[in-house]
């Protein structure tokens, strides 16, 4: 398979993902389930002629991960309805034509309950936009983890390091493994032509996580909110391409 045909098939499968992620943002609202995005979600995946990257994967039951205030991620869609000030993160994946596409987005549901959560939503996208700045044929992996805790740290916030961002292609995920810390010049060396699901996870306090019960669902230590952000990106020679924009 040529580049450019890889390029297009990982293009296509993130066009789709955004799709999903603009119209669940439209959809989320007070009273509004968390298993009624996700049926929202897979019908617009039907409908483009892909398949849910998450729906199956290891295991997990859902199509979208759908996590709640202190959720981080993995958050298991179900019967939850939605409230005013709660802090929804959206992760979606797709697969079509042999390529997945990823991203995640956290947004207020129709407004932030303070100015901390607010802050928090922006330094976690801020992080991303970062991390993919150093996304650059050159450059290393610990310099996009050194972007993202330096910035992060330094407003208050906790960086997870229990989780991290992933190559992304053929499969979900690839390597290279994407801490969101770390040292900068160190770890792998980039090359153009990586795809990369870059994807801060920050928590109001505690960096620490605990796993819930159902083997999924990850929470904050401390019960204090947590945002994540995910974009799909491929290495180039200059600026990354970020396909899931």
């Amino acid at each position: 398979m040529t580049a450019g045909i890889r390029l297009k098939r990982l293009v296509e499968s993130s066009r789709i993902v955004r799709r999903v992620l603009d119209e669940l943002r439209g959809s989320a609202a007070p009273g509004v389930t968390t298993s009624e995005l996700d049926e929202i979600a897979r019908r617009l995946i039907e409908e483009e002629k892909g398949v849910p990257s998450f729906l199956g994967y290891r295991g997990y039951p859902a199509s979208i991960c759908a996590s709640v205030n202190s959720e981080v991620v993995h958050g298991i869609p179900g019967g939850r309805k939605l409230a005013e000030g709660d802090l929804l993160s959206v992760d979606v994946g797709v697969y079509k034509d042999g390529f997945h596409g990823d991203a995640a987005d956290s947004f207020f549901i129709d407004h932030a309950p303070g100015p901390k959560a607010q802050l928090l939503l922006d330094v976690t996208y801020e992080a991303r936009r970062l991390a993919i700045e150093q996304a650059r044929q050159g450059n290393r992996i610990g310099d996009l983890g050194a972007a993202v805790q330096e910035y992060v740290e330094a407003h208050g916030f906790g960086v997870v390091r229990d989780l991290v961002g992933h190559g992304i292609g053929r499969r979900l995920h690839e390597p290279p493994q994407i801490p969101n810390f770390g040292a900068r010049g160190r770890g792998p060396r980039i090359s153009e032509g990586m795809a990369l699901a870059i994807e801060p996870m920050v928590n109001e306090g505690t960096a620490d996580v605990i796993m819930l019960d159902d083997g999924w669902t990850v929470v904050t230590a401390d019960g204090r909110l947590s945002a994540h952000a995910e974009h799909t990106v491929i290495v180039t020679s200059g600026e990354a391409l970020v396909l899931t924009a």
